[in-house]
């Protein structure tokens, strides 16, 4: 598409400030690169942002982070946030245990550990399997998964190093917990899948020629790596060819370990499949699922049976199965039929749990071989149910239970007779009750009928003072549950109100959901998100003055194109590691692949026109007032790349004339917020908030 034109530098001395807003925001050359879209050109003045292995950029980094954490030092409160973050943070968190070979493992951080620890117990004898925090000094490498071999004696895991999306996988001998074979690297997202003791398949993209935080990755390839191999020498398995090009490919081995099943997305919605025999190396790959326009997963296989959940002729999902020798989706066999809620679906202990979201809500049956309805799971009260997963053999299900103002409790479920208790409960510095949290239903602009859960202290009164977060996502069919945080109960123990609205383009009410909140349909999102602050205002619940928006990633997109658009309507705005360029956000690493939700610039003129009119880095205006911002970002993000936020920022920090500062926050060895550990996010939460309430007129704690 069309070429680029770079045009005579316009730039000033990288040691020139300028002063604006009572502010001195560092300067930032302005160096246009002219692209020409359907015989319209637009002005990228600065692209030269994007390489983030310049000096000129780290340079660049360096000197904006300099003068946010001056801005932020001078909020004198923002001290006793962050000893009251570790003071509530501070408590034992547990997982749910799970069962291999020998061993009952269990994840568990005793509060202000950086990373959760892997312990085990054999005989009742606890003992240390992992521990992440010895990884790294500073607590930046992660662990990232791990999975088990068929009897339970070797394990590989793989671990993330300042939080970006490449891995490495280790694998260890788990009874004597030695490491036995070299380091796998550059694995870049991927699933471990077992076939037996002998080896596993796993995925992963070419090294990028220059840099593995930004350049782009869109052909996966899945490999099987043989135990006592060198990984030089593993065998792809599927994507070598040019024509089977998928950016997403992910595979599974049967109960039975006799079968592969791979699964293969051009986008981040809607796959192929197909199973191969690993009777023999060179048998074929039989086509189960040839739709690129539906989504089918394997749930579960039980001897020569498979088990598919899919949205094929079912928006709101269904599970269907089929024999090994007939696999392909025209002998498929409704098992559980599409219902009025969505439907997703785990195996445990011989038997199905439907997970259902019902306004939001989660509903529990199981069921079981023969497709029997054996009943509703009863859960603790109103929120989110998660789990439900296990082994054929296990005799206790577990399954957490928790909403936005109680913290997640482990239960666990005698498959046989559904009965539940309480198998660990936190002991947490904060009482749910003493809040309260309510779902109310509001109109968006074109009156489609939108939920939002409201969350505060029971007693507080809506007299348009409440300090109020407004945090949504919408988009990529990403549902948005009920869950504790601890940030959250911060926010609400000083006052605050929390509130999230599931918006369209998310997947609370199935695909259909999704489809009025992508391409063409993506400004339902924003209109959505908008009636929200204007029925919080309108209910006297806030107003503009004490209103902040905050939303990651795809939400802040949301943020981004909000600000933009009605920046009267809040006080503070947090944009965080966000699609902020839409014209080029497909350039990126594996941005290509969410171009299902977005659509790209080369798709059509009339798709280009449409993210053009939203884009955020495209519609910073002249002269205009923006609310307080802070974007943040991290310099590890090789998910959605910070020269999105620092292309936001400059065109912020050029434009805006008010006196709310306007300034960007990216941390060091971090990305896109998985493995970030603990420290770093206490930090972060601390500056946004002190941020947040600084620019809402606060000189103390509320």
């Amino acid at each position: 598409m069309d070429r680029y034109i770079l045009l005579p530098l316009i730039s000033f001395l990288l040691l020139t400030s300028c002063k604006k807003n009572s502010l001195t925001y560092p300067k930032t050359d302005i160096i246009p690169v002219n692209e020409n879209y359907y015989g319209e050109k637009v002005s990228d003045n600065y692209r030269w942002l994007e390489d983030d292995m310049s000096d000129k950029t780290k340079d660049w980094v360096e000197r904006q982070n300099n003068i946010t954490f001056t801005y932020l030092n001078q909020i004198k409160f923002r001290e006793d946030l962050k000893q009251r973050f570790e003071k509530i943070w501070n408590y034992e968190k547990l997982s749910s245990p799970f069962f291999e070979g020998d061993y009952v493992y269990y994840y568990r951080n005793n509060g202000l550990q950086n990373q959760y620890v892997l312990y085990r117990k054999k005989d009742g004898a606890e003992e240390v399997f992992l521990d992440p925090n010895k990884f790294s000094d500073d607590g930046t490498i992660s662990l990232s998964g791990l999975s088990f071999s068929k009897n339970g004696n070797i394990v590989c895991y793989s671990i993330s190093d300042g939080g970006s999306d490449w891995r490495k996988m280790i694998v260890m001998d788990a009874v004597s917990k030695k490491v036995i074979e070299d380091t796998l690297v550059d694995i870049k997202f991927s699933g471990i899948s077992w076939k037996g003791n002998e080896g596993f398949f796993y995925s992963s993209y070419d090294r990028p020629e220059k840099s593995e935080l930004s350049d782009k990755t869109d052909q996966h390839k899945l490999y099987y790596h043989k135990l006592g191999t060198k990984q030089k020498d593993d065998k792809i398995i599927f994507g070598e060819k040019k024509n089977e090009k998928h950016r997403y490919v992910g595979a599974s081995v049967t109960e039975d370990g006799k079968y592969l099943i791979i699964e293969a997305s051009k986008f981040t919605k809607g796959n192929i499949s197909f199973l191969k025999s690993l009777g023999s190396d060179n048998s074929p790959l039989i086509p189960i699922d040839e739709d690129y326009s539906t989504d089918s997963n394997l749930v579960h296989s039980e001897k020569d049976r498979l088990f598919f959940v899919t949205n094929k002729n079912a928006p709101n999902n269904k599970v269907v199965s089929t024999k090994v020798k007939s696999p392909n989706e025209k002998f498929w066999k409704d098992f559980i039929s599409e219902g009025e809620s969505v439907l997703s679906i785990s195996y445990s202990s011989g038997y199905f749990f439907a997970k259902y979201i019902v306004d939001v809500k989660s509903k529990i049956i199981k069921f079981d071989l023969d497709g029997k309805n054996l009943g509703e799971i009863k859960l603790p009260s109103i929120g989110t149910a998660r789990g439900f997963s296990g082994k054929k053999d296990d005799k206790e299900v577990y399954f957490t239970f928790t909403n936005y103002n109680s913290p997640s409790i482990i239960y666990s479920l005698n498959p046989k007779n559904n009965d539940t208790k309480i198998y660990w409960k936190p002991d947490i510095n904060f009482d749910p009750e003493k809040y309260v949290s309510k779902q109310i239903f509001y109109k968006s602009k074109d009156g489609t009928k939108i939920p939002m859960t409201i969350t505060h202290k029971k007693d507080i009164e809506y007299n348009g003072k409440n300090p109020t977060i407004l945090y949504a996502y919408g988009g990529f069919n990403i549902s948005i549950l009920p869950s504790f945080s601890i940030s959250n109960a911060i926010w609400m123990e000083l006052g605050g109100v929390y509130a999230v609205p599931n918006l369209r383009g998310g997947g609370e009410y199935g695909k259909n959901w999704h489809l009025q909140g992508v391409k063409m349909n993506k400004q339902n999102v924003f209109d959505d998100f908008i009636a929200a602050a204007e029925y919080l205002i309108s209910k006297k619940i806030t107003t503009s003055d004490y209103l902040a928006i905050r939303g990651g990633s795809n939400g802040g997109l949301l943020v981004g194109a909000t600000m933009t658009q009605r920046p009267e309507l809040m006080k503070v705005a947090i944009p965080a590691v966000g699609v902020l360029d839409m014209l080029r956000y497909h350039k990126f690493t594996a941005g290509a692949g969410w171009a299902y939700d977005y659509g790209t610039s080369e798709e059509s003129e009339e798709m280009y026109r449409y993210l053009k009119k939203y884009s955020p880095v495209h519609n910073v205006k002249d002269n205009s007032n923006y609310p307080a911002t802070l974007v943040t970002t991290a310099d590890h993000d090789d998910r959605v790349v910070p020269a999105h936020s620092y292309k936001f920022i400059s065109e912020l920090q050029k434009k805006h004339i008010g006196d709310s500062p306007v300034l960007i926050r990216i941390e060091n060895r971090a990305g896109h917020g998985a493995g970030t550990p603990v420290s770093k996010r206490i930090d972060q939460y601390a500056d946004i908030y002190g941020f947040i309430l600084y620019n809402m007129g606060y000189k103390t704690l509320p």
